[in-house]
């Protein structure tokens, strides 16, 4: 995703879970995966921002074959910096199977 468009009708038609490390919005769409992976200066700089995008999308690209077509987007938390990968892999499964963005 790229617009501010395409992000504000996630955010306000999608099915949300908030973790302690990030949020993911999730909206099922029929034409295929779109992704936005956000990170505000509350993460920190630069440096840590991209970081933290990296992260996010590292743990959505393992788990895409376990997931249903649609429009995700994440956004970072502070905390996600200072997690074990394997935290946050735990946190990220939870949270896809709450919004029920996973295939049966």
């Amino acid at each position: 995703m790229k617009t501010t468009k395409e992000f504000n009708r996630v955010y306000k038609n999608s099915k949300t879970v908030h973790t302690s490390q990030f949020v993911l919005f999730y909206q099922a769409h029929k034409e295929g995966y779109r992704v936005g992976v956000v990170a505000s200066k509350k993460v920190g700089n630069a440096v840590h921002r991209n970081r933290a995008k990296r992260l996010l999308r590292s743990h959505l690209i393992n788990h895409v074959n376990k997931l249903k077509i649609g429009q995700y987007i994440l956004v970072a938390k502070p905390l996600l910096l200072n997690s074990n990968y394997q935290n946050i892999d735990k946190q990220f499964f939870n949270a896809l199977r709450r919004v029920k963005a996973l295939k049966q």
